[in-house]
């Protein structure tokens, strides 16, 4: 039976808990991988409508307004999304470290932090390394009133539309260069199949689940996706 003396516990900085003035990352592997999936099955079922319209400039250009605009609008959502995911993780910060502060005992204090932590982290935590954790919270100044956004913040926001855009552009430059639209389509089709496949496979690499299998079911994954959206008429 394992023991504390052969699985080391984790290091946990107060400041986790008092989160206030921590910016949140804004490349989380998961949240950047998921937006990348929808940006290409929005922007394939535009690409995907040249397959049943007849061939002409005017369609390819409304069409690459149309998925442009697109991707805008969805890196605009993902961008105030982000902003309310930083403003929800300082709240839960904020909260943790009043309730920590003003807990009417230590016990009570520990349970605090144990709920506030990962399952896997709270189960190794032994009542010293809490009350450790406990007393340097107990010496923070108390929260603001309400969390704050600063300039990281901001610049995370920008970074997170940038990504969307950048990321599922590449699918459109086709139609931009070459002008029979035939073959802008296919060569537009193996850049999206390629960028679901890198998608599924980075996926694989973060959830430590068989990359290459997971680049290639992504593919199949978004390719139904993308038939369903067409067929209902999105």
């Amino acid at each position: 039976m394992s023991s504390h003396a052969d699985f080391p516990l984790p290091t946990v900085s107060p400041m986790s808990i008092a989160s206030e003035n921590q910016p949140k990352r804004f490349l989380e592997p998961y949240d950047r991988i998921s937006e990348v999936l929808f940006g290409l099955i929005m922007v394939l079922t535009f690409t995907g409508s040249l397959s049943v319209v007849s061939d002409g400039r005017a369609e390819v250009r409304d069409m690459l307004i149309g998925a442009l605009g697109c991707n805008i609008a969805w890196g605009i959502i993902d961008a105030v999304l982000y902003i309310m995911g930083c403003l929800s993780e300082k709240g839960h910060g904020i909260r943790a470290l009043r309730a920590v502060q003003g807990a009417s005992s230590p016990a009570a204090a520990h349970k605090v932090i144990s709920a506030y932590l990962p399952e896997k982290v709270a189960q190794v935590m032994d009542p010293a390394t809490l009350e450790s954790v406990r007393q340097r919270l107990a010496q923070l100044p108390p929260p603001p009133k309400r969390p704050s956004l600063g300039k990281d913040e901001w610049l995370g926001a920008g970074a997170v539309f940038l990504w969307v855009f950048v990321t599922t552009f590449p699918v459109a430059i086709p139609f931009l260069f070459m002008p029979e639209i035939g073959s802008a389509l296919r060569v537009s089709n193996a850049i999206a199949v390629t960028l679901m496949f890198l998608t599924g496979f980075a996926f694989g690499r973060v959830a430590e689940y068989h990359p290459w299998l997971s680049g290639f079911v992504m593919v199949f994954f978004g390719a139904a996706l993308v038939a369903m959206t067409m067929a209902l008429g999105g």
